[in-house]
């Protein structure tokens, strides 16, 4: 069986499910998360602490370098002050789906 996805496509854009862990050692994206519903996201550690939005800042941060996209192509769409997030990525949506596929097969 297929593992599920941490994304969908819609037109124009790719909707990417995160998993945020604050406060960690460093910033990284990659590996899977996935919830008691089954729902799978990406991980991403992030060095800032949920305060004044710095989490939320490094995570579009670390999105758009990571993905090599616009920090403007990456928005908050649900979850500004939870940990499971899903980001808006702008962009060819096919395209974005090869790179986070390329993202997560990078992962030990």
């Amino acid at each position: 069986m297929d593992e599920p996805k941490p994304y969908s496509i819609e037109t124009g854009t790719l909707r990417l499910r995160v998993r945020v862990t604050p406060r960690a050692r460093m910033d990284a994206l990659g590996g899977l998360h996935r919830d008691g519903d089954g729902r799978t996201a990406l991980q991403a550690k992030l060095a800032a602490a949920p305060v004044d939005g710095a989490a939320n800042a490094a995570l579009i941060a670390l999105v758009s370098k990571t993905l090599k996209l616009r920090k403007a192509d990456v928005v908050i769409a649900s979850g500004e002050t939870s940990r499971s997030k899903t980001l808006r990525l702008d962009g060819d949506p096919h395209d974005l789906a090869a790179r986070v596929e390329t993202l997560i097969a990078a992962q030990p």
